[in-house]
């Protein structure tokens, strides 16, 4: 039994690993990039699906393909409309776990992302993304000193420039 959580298993190789949720130990290392993992399976489906071209699971609908087959029975649900993820408080339903997560954060008001420079909170990742830009402007004109958050505020820009 796990002492931090209270997991529980028959094998202590299981336990072992398991132990390494609450370590952060990752021995497993790819050889091609910085992904490591606590599992060497999960070092294998990770090969396979970013350093090769290799997607042996073919959807039958419309020819996705992907290297791991949970992915293309999540895939699936876009052809069947299932949709397995309940909301508990409205009838919001998904086809994957993260999206009913992120649901439920409107109802909680919980704001996990936080931004680092000015404490800007937000309940989703890639708002905080956008976000982010606002402090490096990361969009520069090239005729003066201009620069802006988002792209369609440099194209505006720019008709200054052009006439």
């Amino acid at each position: 039994m796990c002492g931090e959580c209270g997991y529980r298993t028959v094998q202590k190789s299981t336990l072992s690993q398991h132990m390494r949720t609450h370590t952060g130990e990752k021995p497993h290392k790819c050889n091609q990039c910085d992904y490591t993992s606590v599992r060497k399976s999960s070092l294998a489906r990770h090969h396979l699906a970013k350093h090769t071209a290799e997607k042996p699971y073919k959807c039958g609908e419309c020819g996705y393909g992907t290297a791991q087959m949970y992915h293309l029975s999540q895939h699936m649900r876009i052809h069947t409309g299932e949709k397995p993820y309940k909301c508990d408080q409205c009838d919001y339903s998904a086809t994957q776990k993260w999206n009913l997560d992120q649901h439920l954060r409107k109802h909680s008001g919980e704001k996990p992302y936080m931004c680092g420079e000015c404490g800007f909170r937000t309940a989703q990742k890639s708002t905080l993304s956008t976000h982010m830009r606002t402090h490096t402007k990361p969009y520069k004109c090239d005729h003066c000193d201009y620069s802006a958050a988002q792209k369609s505020s440099l194209d505006q820009h720019l008709t200054q420039h052009t006439g």
